[in-house]
């Protein structure tokens, strides 16, 4: 497989393994949450700020981009042991290149909200705005394992 091909087919599956991973907002559940009871307390949006949310590094990156460049790699040499050296130096710089790219691809940015609860504890949650929640809002946190709020819209 020519190593342009290669690289490609090692970009498709990185993009498709990751696509799903992104920061958690105020409507997003995981399965594992359909069904769970969460706690609810209300409060207020003190402040809030963007944190910038760490790519990740499950090696899924790593993986595809050794296979890849081992592959793709492996064409050059004169045969036998020189396509051996070649195939093992493609995987190492492929699974580092790899690394690189899933990092990259699966930063992004969130928000961290200071909030004010009702009983006078103050905590921190970070979620994505998806709500477009400013500081002063009456909000409800929800937990059940992890935390996040949505706006009050209760009117009490």
């Amino acid at each position: 497989m020519p190593l342009r091909a290669s690289l490609q087919l090692a970009a498709f599956v990185l993009l498709v393994a990751l696509s799903a991973c992104t920061p958690p907002g105020s409507d997003t559940y995981s399965r594992a949450d359909m069904g769970r009871v969460a706690t609810v307390m209300k409060g207020k949006i003190l402040s809030m700020r963007s944190v910038k949310i760490a790519g990740t590094q499950s090696g899924i990156g790593a993986g595809s981009g050794a296979i890849a460049g081992g592959i793709g790699a492996s064409g050059i040499g004169n045969g036998g042991r020189s396509n051996a050296v070649a195939a093992v130096g493609g995987a190492v710089v492929g699974g580092i290149a790899g690394a690189v790219a899933e990092e990259a691809m699966t930063k992004s940015t969130a928000t961290e909200f200071i909030v004010q609860q009702e009983n006078g504890q103050t905590v921190a949650i970070v979620q994505q705005n998806d709500e477009h929640l400013a500081v002063g809002d009456h909000v409800m946190i929800l937990r059940s394992g992890t935390a996040r709020i949505i706006k009050d819209s209760s009117g009490k």
